[in-house]
């Protein structure tokens, strides 16, 4: 199992390259982050630094959307990253939740997004892909590499993700909805042609280490309400109990009122009391590292490839060495 660290590109940059150096040391391959240009700093400036600053990890956004870049713009982006370092990037993409909402837009249609996943990987592996009816091609692209990976949680996005996607991101660590997502996605690429086991999973979610769990919570309910943005959708979309999403999603967000993205992804979000305990516990790693040890091993059986740890609480380094000195070692020795 790989792993990944997933931070948010709050000022100042330096912070976050240095977080990203720590986990390199600890183990970590894959060093992720937010894409919402409103809310936070530019990463794909912060990339480069952080790239010239560690020797293997692999960078990319968790996630970034069709709409707030032109496609060209995003893979010529990557491309010059991969050209510079020797193609250490990946490519997080969903339909865009704070960084279209945050703009006053709504995210882009599934459709939109299928068609940016090829276009997007063509151009940045420098092949000629059409873009707005424009047959369009990167002269000076030369043995370019950009995986595609896509966050998905619905019935149509999870086939979509089967089809066309290198990788799936799933941003929970619920065994039971993993295993029933990830069957959905392995499913749709068989069904598609294509290697259902050469889909990497990707599960993403808050780990925080240590015995005191009432504290680690609050510490990480936070992302029950990011997820809850997402699962709001689906229930509006689909409706409750409709057999197309697992119950198990979409019950908790029934006390949900509204959601303010001023503090998206942030530990002590006041949108997030909702967010039960038994949610939290379930959607994230706490406890005592044999407690994450015990959850990844759980993960792993069900075919995740990458566990990414999303580290916005107050134990970033702690966690970070916590992970390095015992739990990577346990997973991947």
């Amino acid at each position: 199992m790989d792993f990944g660290l997933v931070l948010q590109t709050d000022p100042p940059a330096s912070a976050v390259v240095g977080l990203m150096r720590r986990a390199e040391r600890n183990g970590f391959r894959y060093g992720w982050t937010f894409d919402s240009a409103v809310l936070w700093q530019e990463p794909f400036v912060i990339y480069s630094r952080i790239l010239e600053h560690t020797d293997r990890l692999i960078v990319g956004p968790m996630v970034t959307n069709p709409g707030t870049r032109t496609w060209e713009v995003t893979a010529s982006t990557f491309a010059t990253l991969n050209e510079m370092y020797g193609n250490r990037t990946v490519c997080g993409i969903g339909r865009g939740d704070s960084a279209m909402r945050v703009a006053g837009r709504r995210p882009n249609t599934l459709a939109r997004l299928g068609e940016a996943i090829d276009v997007i990987r063509d151009l940045a592996e420098g092949r000629e892909a059409t873009v707005d009816g424009q047959p369009v091609q990167i002269p000076w692209v030369k043995n370019g590499s950009l995986p595609v990976w896509m966050g998905a949680y619905g019935p149509k996005a999870l086939a979509l993700a089967g089809q066309k996607a290198d990788g799936f991101i799933l941003q929970l660590a619920d065994p039971y909805l993993t295993e029933w997502m990830v069957k959905a996605v392995r499913d749709a690429a068989a069904e598609a042609g294509r290697d259902p086991d050469a889909v990497t999973i990707c599960v993403a979610a808050p780990a925080y280490v240590g015995e005191d769990l009432d504290h680690a919570r609050e510490q990480c309910r936070w992302f029950g309400g990011m997820v809850g943005n997402h699962v709001a959708d689906l229930v509006s979309r689909y409706g409750e109990h409709s057999g197309l999403v697992p119950d198990a999603l979409t019950e908790y967000i029934a006390g949900r009122s509204g959601y303010d993205y001023s503090h998206h992804g942030r530990a002590g979000n006041p949108d997030t009391a909702f967010v039960p305990d038994e949610i939290v516990d379930r959607f994230c790693l706490l406890g005592p590292p044999e407690a994450h040890i015990e959850k990844l091993q759980v993960l792993r059986d069900l075919g995740v490839d990458q566990f990414a740890v999303y580290n916005m609480h107050d134990a970033r380094e702690a966690t970070i060495d916590a992970y390095g000195s015992t739990v990577i070692p346990a997973l991947t020795g």
